[in-house]
């Protein structure tokens, strides 16, 4: 910037000030004189430049507070703290790690300065909207009442020569404590058997603890665990003689996350009325469409564009299920009730402030089994999406699952749910509507069973492929006859080769 253009931004910025509010934040030194012409006043000083504020340099303690991360949680569980206090901390820098009804999320410092103290323990339970920690800041806000000019005059300092800066030490986690890394299954392990995990040796990447480093500690083969010695091992041969042994204490156990979220939302999908319908399908033309897909992701283009070598059944199952809600006669479907602020229904309110919501967008949720429990990711906008695309999406949230790593939007924002318990087994199943939806549909497992067919005129017993299918509406908004139309299409969507070919 040159001189010229630094003075022209000077008047500007103190176009509107008087001599006394410039005069404020002035320094009293020699060097500096306020001038006011006619139009205009600005600041006259001496070729040695000095910094100048318009209030003194002072440390603040600011509470650090736990932020609303949506969804309607409340309250995290502190799984661990990368600070501690007396550690200098930086924007952005790590300050602990927590965990939700639905996921795991590191917590980040929005301020430079030190660590004064830290409100919860690890493992304790913090809520919403209270203290994490309290930082003291290098600098104090500005107050609320400070005047005009003083605001103009921090534009001004911007145009003189920057001051110099303390550097600011980076975040250091030291002490008698490490950080663990590990999921948080693996800590509620660790607790129900009183297991300290900074004894256990991990051994996954990064020294990264896992299960199976757990239970071998607890068996006395991990690390600290030692030789049992002959007297141990003879008490205990002694005892597993015996013909009977004294039964084990109960054991009281404390909710996990994911089973508190369970309790929650269970315990208000009560108050809604269910309309149970069921069908069979039968698969062989999507099991032929399948194994055609699944011949072209064996060719080499194909394994250079997408990240997985087969696709189950699922993508073409939700993706039928997409075409068929596009009648205008099943949207309702993939809808939900809200109040007349918008909001979703909790079930207090009287039926003239309750309307259906009927969303554009098909976000489809995938019940999945995680060492962490149940959980629903879903499918984003399955109406823009062609079956491979569907594939691979389920691939991402499988593999994110896995490692507990499943972002909070792709937790929620789903429309309507297909789960699949078919891979673990059952056939007839009663899935639970959430609040957030209107319907719900699971599938069995899939059979060969003997169905007539005709062939060449004359009834004969054929092998078919059966696939159960389950589905759950509100009764209070969804009629009968609504659901058992919609699977119906659904099904003959599925048994015409033709149609699932034209979805691929």
């Amino acid at each position: 910037m040159s001189v010229r253009t630094g003075v022209a931004v000077c008047r500007r910025a103190l176009q509107s000030l008087s001599v006394a509010s410039v005069s404020s934040f002035v320094p009293a030194a020699p060097r500096c004189t306020v001038i006011r012409p006619a139009a205009v006043g600005f600041v006259r000083c001496a070729p040695a430049y000095r910094s100048f504020h318009s209030s003194p340099r002072t440390d603040a303690t600011v509470p650090f507070l736990l932020a609303d991360i949506g969804e309607g949680i409340t309250e995290c569980e502190v799984i661990q703290w990368f600070v501690k206090e007396g550690d200098h901390v930086e924007q952005f820098s790590k300050i602990c790690e927590v965990q939700s009804d639905k996921a795991s999320v590191e917590i980040t410092s929005r301020y430079d300065g030190v660590i004064k103290r830290l409100h919860y323990e690890a493992g304790s339970v913090a809520r919403v909207g209270t203290p994490l920690v309290d930082i003291e800041t290098e600098e104090a806000a500005a107050p609320t009442n400070a005047s005009s000019a003083h605001a103009e005059a921090s534009e001004v300092e911007k145009v003189l020569p920057a001051v110099e800066q303390a550097a600011i030490e980076s975040i250091s986690v030291e002490g008698d404590r490490p950080i663990i890394l590990t999921t948080p299954a693996v800590r509620r392990i660790a607790r129900e058997h009183q297991v300290d995990l900074v004894k256990v040796k991990g051994t996954g990447p990064s020294g990264r603890i896992l299960k199976g480093d757990v239970l071998a500690f607890v068996s006395g083969m991990g690390t600290g665990g030692g030789v049992k010695d002959a007297a141990t091992v003879s008490a205990a041969s002694v005892t597993s003689a015996s013909p009977l042994s004294p039964p084990k204490e109960d054991i009281l156990l404390p909710l996990t996350p994911i089973q508190k979220s369970m309790f929650k939302t269970m315990t208000r999908s009560l108050q809604i009325p269910h309309f149970g319908f069921s069908d069979e399908i039968i698969l062989n033309p999507v099991s032929t469409i399948r194994s055609q897909i699944n011949m072209y992701l064996s060719t080499p283009d194909a394994a250079a564009k997408y990240p997985f070598k087969k696709i189950s059944y699922m993508p073409i199952l939700i993706k039928a299920l997409e075409v068929a809600l596009r009648d205008e006669r099943f949207r309702i479907l993939n809808g939900c009730l809200v109040n007349k602020d918008g909001k979703l229904v909790e079930g207090g309110e009287g039926v003239a402030d309750v309307k259906v919501l009927r969303r554009e967008s098909v976000n489809v949720g995938i019940a999945m089994d995680t060492p962490q429990g149940l959980i629903v990711p879903n499918i984003k906008n399955v109406q823009q999406r062609s079956i491979l695309d569907i594939a691979g999406e389920l691939h991402r949230l499988a593999q994110a699952a896995k490692t507990g790593s499943l972002a909070l939007q792709d937790l929620s924002g789903g429309t309507i749910t297909l789960s699949n318990i078919g891979t673990i087994g059952g056939i007839n199943l009663h899935p639970v509507l959430v609040p957030t939806e209107l319907c719900i549909g699971a599938i069995g497992k899939i059979q060969t069973l003997p169905r007539y067919e005709l062939v060449d005129g004359v009834e004969k017993v054929v092998k078919k492929e059966v696939l159960t299918v389950s589905f759950n509406a509100d009764h209070r908004v969804v009629d009968g006859a609504t659901v058992a139309r919609f699977v119906s299409r659904w099904k003959k969507l599925l048994e015409d080769g033709v149609m699932v070919a034209e979805l691929v």
